[in-house]
């Protein structure tokens, strides 16, 4: 059963699911700390190359299934262009201030 966004527990990632389900690339961006550090199925990316690929220039969702550690780790089925749908993880750190630093991303 899918998590409409709007009932996400942790603003930041509520925001964060909102911006790429919107594809609100501007909205994103100021989501993220300066410096923000992302990885996917466990090696680190390049954040702007990565977000621009798999995100907005193939029209990436996310459909939350669930969510735990506070709002702040997700199961999702993610989907874009390039891929097609499949089952993901993701887990976000948040500082203080409500941004995010780093997010982990892959297949679940």
């Amino acid at each position: 059963m899918t998590i409409q966004p709007a009932k996400l527990s942790d603003p930041a990632v509520r925001a964060f699911v909102h911006a790429v389900n919107s594809h609100d690339r501007e909205g994103f961006m100021s989501l993220l700390a300066p410096g923000a550090t992302m990885s996917d199925d466990g090696s680190d990316r390049d954040l702007a190359d990565w977000i621009d690929r798999e995100i907005f220039s193939s029209h990436g969702h996310l459909d939350v299934d669930r969510e735990s550690d506070g709002g702040r780790t997700l199961r999702a089925r993610y989907r874009n262009d390039t891929w097609g749908e499949m089952q993901t993880r993701w887990s976000f750190t948040v500082d203080d201030g409500g941004r995010i630093t780093r997010f982990e991303t892959g297949q679940a």
